[in-house]
Order: structure tokens, then sequence, then C-alpha cells
């Protein structure tokens, strides 16, 4: 009966003496001055095996870390901090410190050292919300769609003292391409895609099926022909 509890008394001593503290602090900056604006925090290994909260002078200890390497992340809501691995081991009483970013692998370990006590320093403030811009001018004005529209617009009131200061034989010459487009457009849809190509190709203005001479009209002529 002593046996086993010398044993098991020896068993505790030896888990004690492989596990360690893990001792830090929280330091202000620019982008945190003060606990006060720090708000809710929590330093936590690998996801919450082991934690410890921040006091009110920046440090925490996380206690009884047992041998082994670990993540050490921390829950911030308003602030971003910097993630580290921390190599507990089981013959030496100081923990190794060393940098790492999230995603990419954690084995092997940064060949980086960082000081221990760890020290976490507050990078970022989270901004969950965004003010609502006021109305932009400039920025409204350089949408496309506004572009488009202000162009079509200056268009429609341009184009008649454009047409009206034309030279007579340019705007003639217009007119003329205008009646040319038409005339095709006309063509293909009637069906009449021959006639078009011809018209769009050529000079000529494209022919109508009305145009064309029936075989009735070409046999009397031919039979007028014949009389004479």
């Amino acid at each position: 009966m002593f046996g086993l509890r010398f044993l098991l008394a020896l068993s505790s001593l030896l888990t004690l003496t492989l596990a360690l503290d893990i001792q830090g602090k929280v330091l202000w900056n620019d982008v945190c001055p003060s606990f006060s604006e720090l708000g809710p925090i929590k330093v936590v290994l690998n996801d919450g095996k082991l934690s410890a909260s921040v006091t009110r002078d920046g440090s925490f200890l996380i206690p009884d870390a047992p041998s082994g390497s670990y993540l050490l992340s921390v829950l911030a809501h308003d602030y971003t901090f910097d993630s580290l691995r921390i190599d507990v081991p089981a013959d030496s009483e100081t923990p190794s410190v060393h940098p790492y970013v999230l995603g990419t692998p954690f084995n092997p370990a940064s060949s980086i050292t960082l000081p221990y006590p760890v020290t976490l320093i507050p990078r970022a403030k989270n901004a969950y919300y965004v003010a609502r811009e006021g109305f932009n001018v400039m920025g409204m004005l350089s949408n496309p769609m506004m572009l488009i529209m202000g162009f079509t617009a200056l268009m429609m009131f341009a184009m008649p003292y454009i047409m009206k200061n034309l030279d007579p034989q340019m705007l003639e010459d217009m007119n003329s391409s205008q009646k040319k487009m038409m005339g095709v457009q006309n063509a293909m849809q009637s069906g009449d895609i021959k006639s078009g190509f011809a018209a769009l190709i050529g000079d000529d203005e494209p022919k109508t099926g009305g145009a064309r001479s029936s075989p009735s009209q070409i046999k009397n002529r031919g039979g007028k022909n014949k009389k004479r």
C-alpha cells in the first residue's frame, strides 16, 4: 500500500516537473494604448485547450502547460494579434517562442526565435462598421453609364448645329450614305441578301422584288419583237 502511494506521488511530481507556466504580456502601442481600450480578450493554446485572461497591466499566465508544441493565438474582439508557436521542452524550464503565419505548415518551427516571456503586440483595430459615404459628385460622373448618357444627350443637342454648319457637298454625301444603308437593311429584311451585298459593295441601290420583270411581261415583249 505504501509502495502504491509512493508511485502515485512520484508520477504526480514528474508531471509537475514536465509542465511549465507560459508567461507573457500585451505591449501597449498607438493601436491599443491601454487596457481600457483592449476590450474582451483571451490568450489560448491550441484553440482553447489551455487559456488565460489578460490582467489590467497587460500580463497573462497560462499554468501547467505539458511538454509539447502549441499554437498560441489571441481571441480579441477589437484587435488583431500575431499567432505564435510555443515549444515547451521536457528538459528545460524556458519555453521557446517562434513566429507562425496561419495557413503555413506548423512543422518544422521557424528558425527565428522570439524573446521569452511572450510579447503580444496589437497590430490593427478591427472595423466592423463602415461609415456611410455622402453624396459624391465625382464618383457619380465617373460612372460609365452616366458618361454614356451624358454623351448621348450632348450629341442630341449638338447634332442639329453640326448638320447646319456642314459643307453642302459633305451633307449630301452623308444623306446618300444613309439612304444606301437603309436600302441595304431593307434588302436584308426582305430576304434579298444578294442585292444587299451588291449595294453595300457597289454604288447602286439595292433592287426590290417589285422592280423585277415578270415572266408574262417578258413574253409579251418577245411577241411584239416578232411582229416587228
